[in-house]
């Protein structure tokens, strides 16, 4: 699963860059000032996924987290349970 993850991150990340050389290249012709809006406009669809999959990993790392302090209480009232 990690690893599907971090090749969609890498592959978002990608995506920005190169949407952003392309609009850049694009734009070029224009003027340099239209250039870098444009590869600024290009690299946000690469940048949104970037921040989606982020959001997903810090998700999935919380959950992660809080199984082991769940796991952790369950010991701890055991124990207390015995006494």
């Amino acid at each position: 699963m990690s690893l599907l993850i971090n090749f969609l991150l890498g592959a978002s990340w990608a995506f920005a860059f190169i949407g952003a050389v392309i609009f850049f290249y694009l734009f070029l012709h224009v003027g340099i000032f239209y250039s870098i809006l444009g590869s600024f406009l290009g690299a946000i669809p690469g940048l949104f996924l970037v921040l989606l999959i982020e959001y997903f990993i810090m998700r999935q790392e919380k959950l992660d987290e809080l199984k082991k302090q769940t796991e952790l209480l369950n010991i701890l009232v055991k124990q207390k349970e015995s006494w």
